[in-house]
């Protein structure tokens, strides 16, 4: 597509339905500018609270940030000052009509229920896509999102930042030596746990700088509370997905790594239920079944714990630590956290010289995107067609508790074929012109 089509398709969308929402009603063929790789990309972020504030800014200070977009005014002149170039913005589609032809790449770190809507509207502009994890807040968005991103053939890239380090390498590479032998089990846990605070039915003014009504976005109205703030959005699911949500990604990434892992064939989920149903569910236990893959048993079970639930082989092989990955074989167990791992034998007398390095190190997590994206290439180690997977199986586990029974998965159809009630979790409900 030409520069001045380009420009033309986003003048139309600018000035149809008050100039905001009609990105998506011209899906046009992506557009990606091939870089030399030390030239800058310009660069835009979407939401600058949180770890977009400092870590996701500074890891791409190399680059020419144009434009930054955040529905609080306050995060716009708190970060705004460091990035002087870049024209500010309240809503993203906006931003997208005006200089959608000047944006190489995004950086996306809204909360949950924002990610896909501003994701999915840059690559229907071939804009690139950098997406903090749980990467959507459903299943069917997750889709949505791999499919832009494989037919725009742009590079996209989940923000499982951990996966750039030099010790989950090594821990894929003793699973696929063999080191504990055929693996029957992997059993991942965290402390981290959202629960949400009770909401006040006062009436709460909301702050001058906040533009409430793009806050909610995708979902439905309801009245402004401090109590969604400060990252706890997660605990109601209107919102996020409470702490599975939150650092899912981040630990069941190594067995899908290591194991190269699909999607399952069940999911089975108990936890105490919430006095209120708006809330996300705290002390989740969620069991997976996988089909069997090479170095495992026929099925391979995989488990998901947070808050103060713990699964039964930490005691088993005395583990203590309130975060980790725990791979289960035939001659022992492997234990794994962000930085540092150990090799438990059932033979306490035996030995094991870890083979020699063969996953090379990362030039760090968001710089094989941004090179990417420069290259033309779409082939990151966290790309939406491999981190969707972990991402949508960590969804899953949710869906499986607020359905309060054991789903069976049809993953070529991302269908759950024993509970109907079900269908409406994959795919929620979104106000009107906020849909993917």
């Amino acid at each position: 597509m030409t520069q001045m089509n380009r420009r033309s398709f986003i003048k139309r969308a600018a000035l149809s339905a008050a100039g905001l929402s009609l990105v998506s009603a011209f899906p046009v063929p992506g557009y990606a500018r091939r870089l030399n790789i030390n030239e800058k990309l310009n660069l835009a972020h979407v939401g600058l609270g949180g770890m977009q504030g400092d870590f996701h800014r500074s890891s791409c200070a190399s680059e020419n940030r144009v434009a930054i977009c955040d529905v609080d005014k306050t995060n716009l002149d708190k970060y705004g000052p460091d990035m002087p170039d870049a024209k500010r913005y309240v809503d993203f589609r906006e931003m997208y009509a005006e200089m959608g032809d000047k944006i190489d790449a995004v950086v996306i770190t809204t909360p949950d229920h924002t990610h896909a809507i501003a994701a999915v509207e840059a690559m229907k502009l071939g804009i690139a896509p950098y997406v903090e994890k749980p990467l959507a807040h459903d299943v069917y968005q997750i889709r949505t999102m791999k499919k832009w991103a494989k037919d725009k053939k742009l590079a996209s890239q989940m923000g499982t930042q951990i996966h750039a380090g030099d010790n989950y390498r090594r821990v894929v590479e003793l699973v696929r030596a063999g080191a504990i032998g055929e693996i029957s089990r992997v059993d991942v846990w965290c402390s981290t746990v959202w629960g949400g605070k009770p909401r006040t039915n006062d009436d709460v003014e909301i702050p001058a700088s906040l533009n409430w009504d793009l806050w909610l976005g995708p979902a439905h109205e309801r009245p402004y509370q401090p109590c969604y703030f400060g990252g706890n959005w997660r605990s109601f699911w209107e919102f996020g997905n409470g702490g599975m949500g939150d650092m899912g990604c981040h630990f069941m990434d190594l067995p899908f790594w290591a194991l190269d892992l699909q999607y399952p064939k069940t999911i089975d989920t108990t936890a105490p239920k919430p006095a209120d149903e708006d809330f996300a569910g705290r002390e989740l236990h969620v069991e997976y079944v996988f089909p069997g893959v090479k170095g495992t048993t026929k099925e391979l079970a995989v488990s998901w714990s947070d808050g103060d639930a713990r699964p039964e082989s930490v005691k088993k092989y005395g583990v203590g630590e309130s975060n980790g990955v725990l791979f289960i074989g035939e001659e022992g167990a492997l234990y794994s956290n962000y930085t540092s791992h150990r090799l438990i034998f059932n033979d306490k007398n035996k030995t094991y010289e870890a083979p020699a390095q063969s996953i090379p190190s990362s030039v760090g997590h968001h710089r094989e995107w941004l090179n990417a994206v420069k290259e033309g290439k779409t082939d990151t180690t966290c790309d939406f067609s491999y981190s969707g997977r972990v991402a949508e199986t960590i969804l899953l586990g949710p869906v499986s508790y607020r359905c309060g029974q054991k789903l069976e998965y049809d993953a070529e159809n991302a269908k759950v074929v024993n509970c109907d009630a079900a269908a409406k979790l994959l795919k929620q409900e979104v106000r009107e012109g906020w849909e993917v």
